[in-house]
């Protein structure tokens, strides 16, 4: 896989962002732990069609996006029951609800997977917002590796509070306190079905945000803009985006 850069960016980028985007590229083309390395990678393609779906598009505007019906404007690669779960978390996260959860199990995807698709979907929009905010170009997609999936369901996890089974944080082994333990929040246990997934994804979040031990510490500033400023953006940006965590 080539290397990552932006070497067209308007503005110098951080040496441990494009390192970070390189280790999130890296990440989505290998086998994961229920999905092959090329089911991966066409997750993320299809996660950059859904921005132009015309179902998706008619959805959004709607007052619920349950009233349109139709088909996905797919890129033909993929199931359709995985098209939509892409789909819909790429385009209209703020109106999923547990019945629509429930009806893509009903209808035959398991939870294991959802929980690896929302990870690589998640991936990919993050990457590539950033690429839109520095003015280039999306990335390559990488070249999917040739492997077999782990397949391997933690024993710790369980159904709890959230719609999917996490690891609870009185529940996390000794390989696990370290993202899943009780002094964790909830946001780093949601994926924690999928350990890669949730490990993988925050390896990303902490770089392009503030590392765990960064955050509270509000006597130094370790970004050109200051803690403040951060979570100013941040919020604005939830807000935006009907994120109610």
């Amino acid at each position: 896989m080539s290397a990552i850069g932006y070497a067209e960016a308007p503005a110098p980028v951080r040496a441990d962002i494009v390192a970070a985007h390189d280790r999130a590229w890296r990440r989505i083309a290998r086998p994961g732990t229920w999905h092959s390395g090329e089911t991966r990678v066409r997750i993320a393609a299809e996660t950059r069609n859904a921005r132009s779906c015309r179902l998706c598009a008619a959805r959004k505007e709607a007052l619920s996006p349950n009233s349109v019906a139709g088909e996905h404007d797919s890129l033909g690669a993929l199931p359709e029951i995985l098209v939509e779960a892409i789909h819909r978390i790429a385009t209209d996260p703020g109106r999923l609800t547990r019945s629509w959860y429930r009806g893509l199990l009903d209808d035959g995807l398991a939870d294991t997977e959802y929980v690896e698709t929302v990870g690589v979907v998640c991936t990919t929009i993050s990457v590539d917002t950033f690429a839109r905010a520095m003015g280039t170009d999306p990335l390559p997609l990488p070249e999917p590796m040739a492997g077999e999936p782990i397949r391997l369901r933690p024993a710790s996890a369980s159904q709890g509070a959230a719609w999917v089974p996490w690891i609870a944080p009185g529940d996390a082994a000794d390989d696990e306190l370290d993202m899943f333990g009780p002094e964790h929040a909830n946001i780093h246990r949601a994926m924690s079905l999928v350990p890669a997934e949730a490990r993988g994804f925050f390896d990303l979040v902490e770089t392009q945000y503030l590392q765990r031990h960064q955050m509270r510490d509000f006597d130094r500033e370790f970004r050109a803009i200051t803690h403040a400023q951060i979570e100013l953006i941040a919020g604005r940006i939830s807000a935006i985006n009907q994120c109610v965590y």
